[in-house]
């Protein structure tokens, strides 16, 4: 056998690589959906805004000339500051059926770690919470939104006889809608009263975008007390408002504001586009647009993707909720969809576990996060 070697990434050609290697890797594999190939190349380059406040090194595994595996190791000092720990992450993890090669990625993730002055591993986990994060632990069976990871059993297999251990699970579900609405909407104008919050309609671009930015300082807010998350910077969210506020739909988007006209609460979906982009391979152009667009069509696809929701803590009893679930469910009957794909939610987070409740979800697939103490 070959021998194997691991290698810092260095250069355009061997970042193409790494990006590229999971497209061999699970090209048989109807289950795993890539992720946006420029995407990809914005978050591992050096103009990703997360660089202000982390450390990377890529890695790829080689035996011989062959690319067998790839993995990012990851400090975010922000987060480590304030969780109070010295964490290495790694990220962007993939290798062939090969204990060795797995092992020899995470020992190298570690050991770029250790000498940095951390005592613990953990992953999957990107930069930040918007990045992919978590390995597949159960729904092997079911097709994976592109916004998630997707990976073969053998990977938690090969963590787990390395030591490693869960640290945190999120779990993905499934509801379905029906042309009766429940009853808890009955409530609404209710909330509105009491509580002095409504809808607010984006209907341009322009409205999107502002309240696009809003959206991300209320995520920083709910999110502030969740596993391993670490505030949004300016330049992040310009970035992200620049990046995916054009392509949502404002029919699958939903904003709560108050009387001051201030933003309070916000859910955002779009349709469920995997089977697009996985036939596009990740590439928008020249041609996977082609592939995609029709899956846009909330008319034609009839299913969703709960991808972010967040309201204020002061706001989380009000009701705000109700009225973005109304909203949307309202939208959903006359966009003709049936099906909606939660996004991941941590398992340990009873407040949204709970708010779907009237939907009765169904679970779809469950993800986890690994630690282990670096030996000193």
């Amino acid at each position: 056998m070959l021998n194997l070697t691991i290698v810092p990434v260095k250069g355009k050609r061997m970042l193409r690589q790494f990006i590229q290697f999971p497209l061999n890797l699970y090209k048989d594999c109807d289950k795993w959906v890539p992720a946006f190939e420029d995407d990809e190349y914005k978050s591992l380059g050096p103009e990703n805004p997360s660089l202000s406040f982390c450390d990377r090194e890529l890695y790829l595994a080689f035996r011989g000339e062959e690319v067998v595996g790839r993995v990012a190791a990851i400090i975010n000092h922000n987060a480590n500051k304030k969780w109070g720990e010295e964490v290495v992450r790694f990220g962007w993890i993939d290798f062939i059926e090969d204990f060795e090669v797995a092992k020899a990625l995470v020992d190298t993730v570690a050991d770029w770690g250790k000498a940095r002055g951390c005592t613990k591993i953990k992953g999957p986990l990107g930069f930040t919470d918007m990045d992919r994060e978590g390995l597949l632990v159960e729904g092997f069976e079911n097709e994976s939104p592109f916004t998630v990871i997707y990976n073969y059993p053998y990977y938690g297999e090969f963590l787990e006889r390395m030591g490693f251990t869960k640290d945190a699970d999120w779990t993905q579900r499934f509801i379905e809608f029906s042309d009766k609405l429940p009853s808890m909407f009955q409530y609404a104008d209710l909330v509105e009263k009491r509580y002095g919050v409504h809808i607010y309609r984006a209907s341009t671009l322009r409205k999107m975008a502002r309240r696009g930015r809003e959206m991300f300082h209320v995520l920083n807010s709910a999110f502030a007390g969740l596993y391993e998350y670490s505030q949004l910077s300016k330049e992040q969210i310009d970035g992200y408002v620049k990046q995916y506020v054009p392509v949502l739909n404002k029919d699958m988007v939903a904003f709560v504001v108050n009387d001051k006209d201030e933003l309070v609460a916000f859910t955002v979906t779009m349709p469920h586009i995997s089977a697009g982009v996985r036939k596009a391979k990740g590439r928008i152009f020249p041609f996977g647009w082609m592939h995609i667009l029709p899956e846009l069509n909330p008319r034609k696809n009839h299913m969703a993707e709960g991808l972010l929701i967040g309201v204020l803590p002061e706001y989380q009893t009000k009701g705000a909720a109700l009225l973005m679930f109304k909203y949307l469910h309202e939208n959903f009957i006359k966009l003709g969809i049936k099906r909606m794909l939660l996004n991941p939610q941590l398992e340990e987070n009873h407040k949204v576990q709970t708010l779907f409740g009237d939907y009765d979800p169904k679970p779809y697939q469950r993800r986890r996060s690994y630690v282990k103490a670096i030996t000193l």
